[in-house]
């Protein structure tokens, strides 16, 4: 299990990254998190609705609505050009954490028996 800080401060940069590749959706982010932590990370629409928006109001989203054939409308988010840079910014603070942890724990740690 993931603590909940670090959940927490891993979903600005899981948000923008999902972003970078292509506008989504809220529930389509989830799912795209829970994949690609295996199912340690999971967020509820209650965790991520808050941060999209304040991403969005911090101009580093947008967002639309979209019709979608045989269900509701889906409101759509996508980079703008400060988000873009924003999710550069989060990319080069995480890989300097990654290379120290690297330092201390080799580049295949394996779990210590406890």
């Amino acid at each position: 299990m993931i603590s909940k800080a670090l959940v927490a401060a891993s979903i600005k940069p899981f948000i923008l990254s999902i972003l970078a590749e292509g506008e989504s959706y809220g529930y389509e982010i989830i799912q795209r998190v829970h994949g690609l932590t295996g199912g340690a990370v999971r967020w509820t629409t209650g965790t991520l609705y808050p941060v999209l928006h304040s991403l969005e109001n911090d101009g580093l989203l947008e967002s639309f609505w979209q019709e979608v054939e045989n269900a509701p409308r889906r409101k759509y988010y996508r980079l703008t050009k400060k988000g873009y840079r924003a999710m550069e910014a989060e990319k080069q603070q995480w890989l300097h954490i990654h290379e120290a942890l690297v330092k201390l724990w080799g580049p295949s740690p394996a779990l210590s028996p406890v």
